[in-house]
C-alpha cells in the first residue's frame, strides 16, 4: 500500500479527522492513481523519505539531533508530489503545490528536509530558492536547511555555507534566499522554489513580485517545482486568497489544472472549534502525533473566549480561518453599561494622569484624565473633545453619527473658531482642572503630531509631558482597556462622544498577536479619537501605576 493509499484509509476509517478540502483532494488523487491516466512511480519519493528519516537531524528540543519522523499526512503529500508522472514524457506531473496548514505543525522542518535531499542527492547544477515576503521569513526554512546540513556534514566535506547561500561543492547545487525587498530579482536560473508564509504578500490584485520572479526563473526547466507553504494571515484579496480560490476550484473540478497539487488543512466552520476539540485536527494534522501540544491549544482557546485580539489571532494562525486585518474591537455591552455620574468635587486635591490625541483641522482632538480613589479598582475617566468650527457643517461626520452641536451644548465638546483646533486650548483644559478642582497632572502623554504648541503650553503651566509611540506599542494598553471595560472597572460617565468613538474603533492584529486601534477602512469619517486617547491614557497608567497609585 502506498503512503497516499494509507492516508486515504486512515481518513475513511476515522483514524484521522480532516476537513472537506483534504478529504476531497485525497479522493481525487486516489482516483487519478487508479485511472491509468498517469504513471505512479514512488521510487523518488521513497528515496527522499528514507533519506529524511535517517539523515535529517532536527534542531529544536525535544527533537534536537533526532532524525525527522514524517507523519502520514506529510508522506502522502510528498509521495503524491513526486510520484505522479506524465505518461507521454515521464516528467513529474505536478509543477506547483500549495500546502496550507496551521502553525506549529512541522511544515518548515519537512520542507527543509525535502531541500536537504536535493542538496546532497539531487541533480547537479541545480539552484533552489527559499523565498518569502521579507528576508527574515525567507531565512526560516533556509536556516533549518543550514542546520541540518551542518549536522550531517560537520566538517564541510562536500557542502559549504556562506551568509547568503548553501552549496554542494561537488555537484554545484546551491540553495539561496529571495525576498520581496531584494533589489534585483531577475537573472536567476531556478529549478525549485520554496515560498514560505505567502499570506504576508499584500500586493494589489493578488499579485506577487517575488513569486513571479521565481516563476520566470524556472521557465527553462523541464520539471520546475514551486512549493507554497503557508498559514492563513490577515491580508485579504491578496496573493494567498487568489491561490486558495484557485485551489478550491481545482479540487472541486470547476477549474482544470492537472499540474497543481493543493493540500488545504482548514476547518469546515468556526463553530466546530468551540464545540468539538476533535475537529481541531482539520487544520492541525500533527496534533494527534504530539508535535503541536493540545494542552497549549486548549489554554489558548479559553483565552480567546475573553480577548478579541487573541481570538482573531488564534482563528487565523491556529485554525486557518481567514480574518480581516481590522475588525470591530468591542461589542456594545462591553462599554455601554450603567455608570455613576462623576462629581469632580469629590476628587479635589487628587493626582491625575493625562493623555491627548491632537489634531489640526479635519479630525477630532481629545484630552482625557484618569482619577482613582484609594483601595478601588475603578478608573474614573473625564474627557474633553475639540473640533474646529467648520466641522459643525461637515456632512460626512454627521452621516457617521456625529452630533457635534448637541455634544457641545452638553459640555462634552469645545468648538474652536475657524478651521483649526486651538492646540493651546487642550493644555488649558488641564489647567482648568488644576485651578478649579486642584487636580494635579502627574504626567500627560501625547502623540508627537501637532504637539509642539501643546508641550510649550504645558511647560508654562508646570505640567510634565511624555511622548507615546503609537501602533503596536499600545498593544498591551489596548488589551487592558478591553479587559477593564468588560469587568466594568472604567467609569467614563457614559460620555456620549466616548460611546461613539468606542463603537467606531476597529482593532488590527499582526502576525504575533499585537493589537492596535484603527479606523474602519471603508468608513474613515467614523472617528476613533476618544478610543485612541483612552488607550494612550492606559499606557500612561501601565507605566506609572505604582508611582501614581502611591500618590492618590
Amino acid at each position: 500500500m502506498t503512503y497516499l493509499e494509507e492516508y486515504d484509509r486512515l481518513i475513511r476509517n476515522g483514524d484521522v479527522i480532516v476537513g472537506y478540502w483534504i478529504r476531497k483532494e485525497v479522493r481525487n488523487l486516489i482516483e487519478d492513481l487508479h485511472s491509468g491516466d498517469y504513471i505512479y512511480d514512488t521510487t523518488e519519493a521513497d528515496k527522499r523519505i528514507a533519506f529524511e528519516e535517517k539523515l535529517c537531524l532536527q534542531s529544536k528540543v525535544p527533537y534536537y539531533m533526532k532524525p525527522i519522523k514524517l507523519m502520514p499526512w506529510q508522506k502522502a503529500f510528498f509521495e503524491a508530489l513526486y510520484s505522479f508522472k506524465m505518461p507521454d514524457t515521464g516528467y513529474r506531473r505536478f509543477t506547483e503545490a500549495l500546502l496550507e496548514v496551521a502553525r506549529k505543525n512541522g511544515k518548515s522542518s519537512c520542507f527543509a528536509a525535502d531541500a536537504m535531499y536535493d542538496l546532497f542527492v539531487g541533480q547537479g547544477g541545480t539552484d533552489i530558492c527559499c523565498a518569502s515576503n521579507d528576508d527574515k521569513q525567507a531565512k526560516l526554512i533556509w536556516k533549518e536547511i543550514a542546520g541540518m546540513r551542518e549536522r550531517l556534514d560537520p566538517k564541510s566535506t562536500i557542502t559549504k555555507k556562506t551568509l547568503v547561500e548553501l552549496r554542494n561543492t561537488v555537484k554545484n547545487i546551491t540553495i539561496f534566499r529571495l525576498a520581496s525587498t531584494t533589489q534585483n530579482k531577475d537573472g536567476f536560473n531556478i529549478s525549485k522554489t520554496y515560498l514560505d508564509e505567502s499570506h504576508d504578500i499584500d500586493e494589489e490584485n493578488g499579485q506577487s513580485e517575488v513569486a513571479e520572479a521565481c516563476w520566470r526563473a524556472m521557465s527553462s526547466k523541464d520539471e520546475p517545482l514551486f512549493l507554497n507553504c503557508t498559514t492563513q494571515g490577515f491580508n485579504r484579496d491578496c496573493y494567498l486568497d487568489h491561490k486558495i480560490a484557485k485551489a478550491k476550484a481545482v479540487i472541486s473540478g470547476e477549474r482544470d489544472d492537472i499540474h497543481f497539487l493543493p493540500f488545504l488543512y482548514e476547518q469546515d466552520s468556526e463553530a466546530e472549534i468551540w464545540q468539538d476539540e476533535s475537529t481541531w485536527q482539520k487544520s492541525n494534522p500533527s496534533l494527534i502525533y504530539g508535535i503541536k501540544k493540545i494542552d497549549k491549544l486548549r489554554r489558548d482557546i479559553e483565552d480567546a473566549k475573553h480577548d478579541k485580539a487573541t481570538r482573531i489571532h488564534l482563528l487565523t494562525k491556529d485554525f486557518n480561518i481567514p480574518q480581516s486585518d481590522a475588525q470591530s474591537w468591542l461589542m456594545l455591552e462591553d462599554y455601554d453599561y450603567p455608570q455613576d455620574d462623576i462629581q469632580l468635587d469629590d476628587f479635589k486635591d487628587s493626582i491625575i494622569l493625562g493623555a491627548v490625541d491632537l489634531a489640526a483641522t479635519t479630525d477630532l482632538a481629545c484630552a482625557k484624565a484618569l482619577i482613582m480613589k484609594p483601595d478601588s479598582k475603578t478608573k474614573f475617566v473625564i474627557s474633553m473633545y475639540f473640533i474646529p468650527e467648520s466641522k459643525l457643517t461637515e456632512s460626512a461626520d454627521k452621516e457617521a453619527g456625529a452630533k457635534y452641536a448637541e455634544w457641545a451644548r452638553a459640555g462634552l465638546l469645545t468648538i474652536c473658531e475657524g478651521n483649526e483646533i486651538d492646540i493651546a486650548a487642550v493644555a488649558d483644559w488641564y489647567y482648568m482642572l488644576f485651578k478649579q478642582y486642584r487636580l494635579k497632572p502627574y504626567k500627560i502623554g501625547y502623540d508627537q503630531r501637532y504637539a509642539k504648541t501643546f508641550i510649550e503650553q504645558c511647560q508654562m503651566y508646570g505640567f510634565e509631558t511624555e511622548m507615546l509611540a503609537q501602533g503596536r506599542h499600545l498593544s498591551n494598553a489596548m488589551k487592558l482597556v478591553e479587559a477593564d471595560l468588560k469587568s466594568r472597572y472604567i467609569n467614563y460617565g457614559n460620555n456620549a462622544v466616548d460611546i461613539w468613538c468606542l463603537s467606531n474603533c476597529c482593532c488590527q492584529v499582526d502576525n504575533i498577536g499585537n493589537i492596535q486601534p484603527v479606523k474602519n477602512k471603508t468608513q474613515k469619517e467614523k472617528r476613533i479619537d476618544g478610543a485612541v486617547t483612552l488607550i494612550m491614557l492606559y499606557e500612561m497608567y501601565r507605566r506609572y501605576k505604582e508611582i501614581y497609585k502611591g500618590g492618590v
